[in-house]
């Protein structure tokens, strides 16, 4: 997934992000207003107020502006869990809403489920501004529906299973690497389907080459 990085400068961290951070969940914004994603972050970070959030996310792009190991100033609960442990996304566009909106809570939610897959998170880890301080926020996304929001991001989330699942398929778990090789290089194996039962002729072949080596 494309990110485009435009990062705070090191030397504004003690306003923005001052401290290291290991992230357990993901929290929802709407940003309020209709200015782009890469507007939302180049105004956040050339300013001097104590308010920040990792990524902007709008109808096109996803653009990151706090590192994801530094804290950021956006779930307005001082130095509560949800600005040292949360992520922070902005959604643009949710001042107009309309077709433009629609589209950009379509990547977040794309985004957010690559997040979650990354981390191996469920969805219960995606939070809304509002579980923390009370604010109606992410306020569009809270009109139209959280659970149909929710749903967005678990169906992406499904997606990226589905497709690991089938990839996964063609090699061998990791508990199981190791013999998986040695039996390939000693051609006791052909080296396919890893993960599939052995039937009982593909059995007898296996014992044939077992004892064929050591005899």
């Amino acid at each position: 997934m494309r990110i485009i990085q435009n990062l705070v400068l090191p030397s504004k961290y003690n306003i923005k992000c001052p401290y290291s951070m290991n992230p357990e969940f993901i929290v929802v914004h709407n940003t309020a207003n209709d200015a782009s994603a890469r507007n939302e972050i180049a105004y956040m970070i050339s300013n001097n107020n104590k308010v920040s959030f990792h990524y902007a996310i709008d109808d096109k792009e996803i653009v990151q502006g706090i590192p994801e190991n530094r804290n950021a100033w956006h779930a307005g609960d001082g130095n509560g869990q949800g600005n040292r442990k949360g992520i922070g996304i902005e959604i643009c566009y949710s001042k107009s809403g309309g077709k433009r909106f629609e589209e950009a809570e379509k990547l977040a939610a794309k985004f957010i489920a690559y997040k979650l897959d990354e981390k191996n998170w469920g969805v219960d880890r995606v939070k809304k501004h509002q579980d923390f301080s009370g604010k109606y926020c992410p306020h569009r996304t809270l009109d139209m529906g959280w659970q149909r929001f929710l749903n967005m991001v678990q169906a992406e989330l499904n997606k990226l299973k589905g497709a690991e699942t089938v990839a996964d398929k063609n090699k061998p778990s990791k508990w199981a690497q190791k013999e998986w090789e040695w039996a390939k290089k000693e051609g006791y194996l052909d080296g396919k389907r890893p993960k599939e039962p052995i039937t009982r002729e593909e059995m007898a072949i296996v014992l044939k080459r077992v004892v064929d080596k050591i005899g």
